[in-house]
């Protein structure tokens, strides 16, 4: 590449869906983005963190063949530099250490190569785990321009940032792999922002987008200048590749600028569409099968469902029994319908009148309790699977956090399925957004929203019998869950004792459920999953 220095540096940021494993495709995919930003002038092409693995990897990092099949696609990556520098992210052993490697290929050469620094270990990551940590700045020149490397969680401390401007960087590649939570783009553009001032360096944050497995990253690349002022964003949850100017300090957005914020509830709907249909895509199932009972949970899990898949991948099923009131079916069918999906009715009362009757000495003399609800419950979860093993559609379950958190869901019934989309919406969240998606297209009767939520698992039953109002659960759960507070702090914060105290205890008590739940989209700080390792067998009180 022959470019002349008085010309800007034409910067490429690649946000792409990469699939973890899958080196040979990832690889591709760079090979397609980097000659697609070479045709437009780029100079160079900035990817994610371990674009070559995809991420997070987990333990596919300890197989023995992985140095070798990220040797193969580097040696392709060298032969892309050829007409386009490449930076990437890939694990690299170094002196029989594993390390979190950023690299920079030009003309078919690297020259520069970053281990990442700050490893982080909590909530869902668990880098220390395989990665040993780096302790050196990377800065190379490109076309006359000092560029730093760092990655993802080092920007989040000062001084890996430090290290790079102190060795002469005026901008700064970070590669990411970032996942979503509310609020989290903003936490991002303040952070870097603030680097950018602090350090007179512009920024190009390059994070991946899609779904793998519970976590969901929404992509949001940007550019910030030297003054901290966001240039250019890339669109959150789809791929793309824009462009960047660079030019005697100054950085400029050439093929897109700055987006209007996002909603939030439109972010975290979005989210949830994209967990869905890159866990059913990326695990090759044709589609997707759900229980449609005519409560908001479901409804809201089918309208996710078809926007992520299309109406001709998903399947609905009606199961009523003899508490499943008029109004439900109705309403069922009605969603059905305006959502064009194959819908089906399929009573459960045969089947359970055939349980009760097998089961009927052992329960002979004994009250009636929630034996029998789960039972009900357990019926539907057999049709459901059933359905699911002969045409190969995955179970979508529709438990919402709310009722994860304080066990109201039956293990083997309508927990069992392959993943849950509402799994970490707390039940609050699941109304605001199904007002939301009315808002997109009227596909959720507006009656499913205002009426008192029930399992119709007993005669007039309703949730509020035995739960608090839904407003008052879920701030005792957000702030026992995701801010670990005590009860006796959530009891100051103003809740009635008793409705605290009841609820903590749920909750320590139900893990067991927990950990046999399927996976699901994490859109919370603290998700059911893989940041909150809580044991099942223990002895711990949460009164203080």
């Amino acid at each position: 590449m022959s470019k002349s220095l008085i010309q800007p540096l034409k910067i490429a940021l690649a946000q792409c869906n990469f699939h973890v494993g899958d080196i040979p495709g990832n690889t591709e995919r760079i090979a397609t983005a980097a000659q697609r930003a070479a045709e437009s002038g780029a100079w160079l092409i900035v990817f994610s963190e371990l674009a070559i693995t995809g991420y997070p990897p987990e333990d596919l990092l300890l197989r023995p063949s992985l140095a070798l099949r990220v040797q193969e696609a580097l040696e392709q990556v060298a032969r892309i530099s050829e007409t386009i520098a490449v930076a990437v992210g890939y694990p690299m052993w170094i002196d029989d250490r594993l390390y979190n490697c950023a690299g920079v290929w030009n003309r078919g050469e690297c020259i520069a190569q970053y281990c990442k620094q700050e490893l982080p270990n909590y909530q869902v990551f668990d880098e220390k785990r395989y990665f040993s940590a780096g302790d050196q700045a990377c800065v190379f020149e490109l076309a006359g321009v000092r560029i730093g490397l760092t990655v993802c969680e080092d920007v989040w401390f000062d001084a890996p940032v430090a290290q790079a401007a102190d060795t002469g960087a005026e901008l700064m590649l970070n590669l990411n792999a970032s996942p979503f939570h509310m609020g989290k783009q903003e936490e991002r553009l303040q952070l870097i922002s603030r680097h950018a001032r602090q350090h007179a360096m512009s920024f190009l944050y390059v994070n991946q987008v899609g779904g793998q497995d519970e976590l969901v990253f929404d992509g949001s690349s940007f550019a910030t200048d030297r003054k901290g002022d966001c240039v250019l964003q890339l669109p959150s949850w789809n791929e793309a590749v824009a462009m960047v100017e660079y030019h005697a300090g100054r950085l400029s957005a050439v093929s897109a600028s700055v987006p209007a914020r996002e909603d939030d509830l439109a972010a975290l709907y979005q989210a949830l569409v994209l967990g869905v249909r890159d866990y059913v895509n990326k695990n090759r199932f044709p589609g997707v099968v759900l229980g449609l009972s005519g409560g908001i949970d479901s409804a809201l899990t089918l309208a996710i469902a078809v926007d992520a898949l299309g109406p001709e991948r998903v399947r609905a099923v009606m199961m009523p029994f003899t508490y499943t009131s008029g109004m439900s079916k109705e309403d069922a069918a009605l969603q059905a319908d305006a959502m064009g999906v194959r819908y089906q009715s399929i009573s459960i009362e045969p089947m359970y009148s055939e349980f009760m009757s097998a089961l009927a000495a052992d329960f002979d003399g004994l009250r009636v309790d929630t034996t029998e609800e789960n039972l009900q419950s357990r019926c539907r979860g057999v049709l459901l699977m059933a359905l699911s093993n002969k045409t190969g559609y995955m179970v979508l379950t529709t438990g919402n956090k709310s009722e994860m958190a304080v066990g109201y869901a039956t293990l083997y019934g309508d927990m069992a399925g392959g993943y849950g989309a509402l799994k970490d919406v707390y039940k609050t969240r699941v109304f605001a957004l199904a007002e939301y998606r009315n808002t997109l297209s009227p596909v959720i009767p507006q009656r499913v929203i205002d009426r008192p939520p029930s399992a119709e698992l007993a005669p007039d039953q309703v949730d509020e019998d035995s739960l608090p109002p839904y407003p008052v659960l879920d701030d005792i759960l957000e702030r026992y869950i995701e801010h670990d507070e005590s009860a006796e702090q959530i009891i100051a914060a103003g809740h009635v004792r008793e409705d605290v105290m009841r609820v903590v205890r749920l909750v320590d008590i139900n893990e067991y459920k927990r950990r046999q739940a399927p996976v699901g989209v994490r859109v919370t700080r603290r998700g059911f999953g893989r940041d909150r390792r809580y044991p099942i067998t223990n002895g711990w009180k949460a009164g203080i």
